[in-house]
């Protein structure tokens, strides 16, 4: 078995190192093309097939320099292959929106500088929205504006309905020739008269309503003085436990065992040689 590392190599008799010449092929034309692994810079939709790729995917893609600059910065082409039908997607950096521009194989699903570019509005179309905005206000207000609009015409209607009657009523009274007399009404002092007739009304209902007498309970000092009242004291008496009879239980008689008679025997009396000798303390 040879070894996986070899350190010494065979070299034949007639080898000649100086017979070894070195050749140089011809340098690559056009644009220097290099194989880079990268990431799918933007979410984007493949024109043949219609598969999409996320952004974040990765290729293995061919890295081209063009000869495009942007402000001496070099923009760089690059290759990529569809996932799904494998056709060519080419795409290339953009120094100026500081992105990747698409140019053929897939559509870019986003592109945020067509959104910047409207957003960028003119004069005119900013107070074209501004005025917009103002005409479509919070409807609650605009219905709370015309309330207090109506009202007020309402109020301006009635007071010159009333300053045309009088003026007719004058004008009457002069061709009549009788001297007319204005009344002038104070509304407020109206409103207040009318509060106080309220208040009065309702005194004399309250007033003449009579209250049901139900009566007074009268105690008396005796009632209060009486003996308080004895409580009959609970005595509690210890009952002792009946033993249970285990024997009846398990069919076992004990025999019974007849009662001792009473004995009429007198206890004989002591002899009195027992006792001799010991009705004194002398030896």
């Amino acid at each position: 078995m040879s070894e996986r590392k070899v350190l010494s190599k065979y070299y034949p008799p007639d080898f000649d190192p100086s017979k070894i010449g070195r050749t140089r092929g011809p340098k690559q034309a056009g644009p220097k093309v290099q194989t880079v692994r990268l990431m799918a810079p933007y979410s984007m939709k493949c024109t043949s097939c219609g598969e999409f790729i996320y952004k974040g995917r990765k290729f293995n893609a061919r890295k081209e320099t063009t000869e495009e600059k942007y402000y001496q910065i070099a923009i760089f082409r690059f290759y990529i292959r569809c996932t799904r039908c494998s056709a060519e997607i080419t795409f290339k950096t953009d120094p100026k929106n500081m992105d990747y521009e698409c140019e053929r194989g897939a559509k870019r699903n986003f592109e945020p500088w067509r959104e910047a570019k409207l957003a960028e509005e003119t004069e005119e179309e900013r107070l074209d929205r501004l005025e917009r905005e103002e005409a479509e206000r919070d409807a609650m207000k605009e219905l709370e504006t015309k309330v207090l609009d109506a009202k007020q015409e309402m109020a301006i209607a009635d007071a010159l309905d009333e300053i045309r009657s009088r003026n007719a009523r004058i004008e009457r009274a002069e061709k009549e020739g009788k001297k007319a007399e204005v009344t002038v009404v104070d509304v407020d002092e109206a409103r207040r008269r009318q509060e106080e007739e309220d208040e009065e009304a309702a005194r004399k209902a309250f007033a003449g309503r009579s209250m049901p007498d139900i009566g007074e309970e009268q105690i008396t000092e005796e009632e209060m003085n009486d003996a308080p009242v004895e409580v009959p004291v609970v005595a509690f008496t210890r009952k002792p436990k009946e033993k249970k009879d285990f024997g009846a239980v398990l069919g076992i008689k004990k025999p019974s065992v007849p009662a001792p008679a009473p004995s009429n025997r007198q206890p004989a009396p002591l002899s009195s040689g027992l006792l001799a000798g010991y009705d004194s303390d002398d030896d």
